[in-house]
């Protein structure tokens, strides 16, 4: 039990930050009159490295669609993921409860809480279609910096990249969430549901995706052989 307690605990801190910071860095640009996608991504980027950095060690999945994407790959147990994702979802909208009551009437109205919405000229096919493949890459990246034994020791420095570089990306687009939790906080603090499932069916479908692919084709299961393995120096 008290292990389970470490887990919702590490998880409920890292989407608290990544949604708090988020949401505040956006809210911020706007009081500022300043275009927030770039400080948006770079915000997301930092906090997000900083926080898988901080809870790899006990977690470190800080989004349902990488614990999702663990769970279909049989690396996390199914109660465990529910855990996870009570706790992500739990962070999400105390977060957004703190930034509705930290923040000017006015500005959490104007910018939804820093929660995202799909551009007018965006169907929704194309909305799940881009947060999917936005998703890949993270999940994709979560696997090759994080899961794989032979990754390199980089933290969350990686990962945080990824999400800086698809924000700057598709941030315009859809918002680039990739990540359900931080969605659902300020939709719900905010009561604005409109096109949220493509926050839920995009980036699932995308961490399934990212992490079958990688855990089946580039995890190494045993030696590779000498013909068709790492290239070594001579």
């Amino acid at each position: 039990m008290r292990d389970s307690w470490r887990h919702f605990v590490a998880e409920f801190i890292g989407v608290f930050a990544l949604v708090f910071i988020g949401g505040a860095t956006i809210m911020s640009s706007a009081l500022a009159r300043v275009d927030p996608l770039l400080t948006a991504a770079i915000a997301h980027g930092l906090i997000l490295a900083l926080m898988v950095t901080a809870t790899m060690r006990i977690s470190g999945h800080i989004n349902p669609a990488v614990t999702i994407g663990f769970l279909v790959t049989r690396r996390i147990a199914p109660v465990m993921a529910v855990i996870y994702i009570i706790a992500q979802l739990l962070g999400a909208l105390v977060a957004s409860y703190a930034l509705k009551a930290l923040f000017p009437a006015a500005v959490v109205a104007a910018s939804r809480l820093g929660g995202q919405f799909v551009a007018g000229d965006v169907s929704t096919f194309q909305a799940i279609a881009l947060e999917a493949i936005a998703t890949f890459f993270l999940v994709f990246v979560v696997f090759g910096t994080a899961v794989d034994p032979h990754a390199p020791k980089v933290g969350g420095f990686a990962i945080g990249l990824t999400v800086t570089a698809d924000i700057l990306a598709i941030g315009s687009r859809t918002g680039a969430s990739m990540n359900p939790a931080r969605s659902f906080g300020p939709a719900v603090v905010g009561n604005m549901f409109q096109g949220h499932m493509v926050y839920w069916i995009g980036p699932i479908v995308g961490a399934i995706a990212a992490a079958l692919l990688y855990d089946g084709l580039f995890l190494r299961r045993g030696k590779d052989s000498a013909d068709h393995g790492a290239i070594e120096p001579k």
